[in-house]
């Protein structure tokens, strides 16, 4: 039986590449390498679909660590998924990152006009967290180390 030797990425396909990155990027994430179109025998191995042709960009927190892959798919196209899914929703429920102040990173996308998906709450003194919705809809969670 294989095991898991490490978290490499978490994938997420989206229709406006540029958008979701500048999003990420804004967010405090670097680019990891160059953009780059995959596509032939092997993605449609993998993906299983044939004749499939994406775009790719890599991003990473300035420390290191896993990496996000973001998608989108010029064929076939993309399909609409939920932009106001909730976190009861199944599927991916959110996107986590620790950041130094969540007041001021919520503030800094609320700017941008992106919004909270309920408040700021505090787990016993310990953790303080925020939903955001981003672009697409995708649920990004903000997370400070208060205690």
């Amino acid at each position: 039986m294989s095991q898991i030797r490490a978290f490499d990425h978490v994938g997420i396909t989206v229709a406006d590449l540029d958008g979701v990155t500048a999003f990420f990027v804004e967010l405090g994430l670097e680019v990891v390498g160059s953009r780059m179109f995959v596509e032939g025998e092997f993605l449609d191995t993998v993906i299983g679909i044939p004749n499939s042709r994406t775009e790719i960009v890599m991003l990473q927190a300035p420390g290191g660590g896993t990496t996000l892959e973001l998608s989108s798919f010029e064929r076939p196209d993309h399909k609409p998924g939920s932009p106001t899914a909730m976190a009861n929703e199944l599927g991916l429920r959110n996107v986590a990152f620790v950041v130094d102040d969540v007041p001021a990173a919520v503030n800094r996308l609320a700017a941008d006009g992106y919004g909270l998906v309920g408040g700021i709450g505090e787990y016993e003194d310990v953790w303080r967290m925020a939903y955001v919705r981003g672009p697409e809809g995708i649920i990004v969670s903000l997370a400070q180390q208060i205690g």
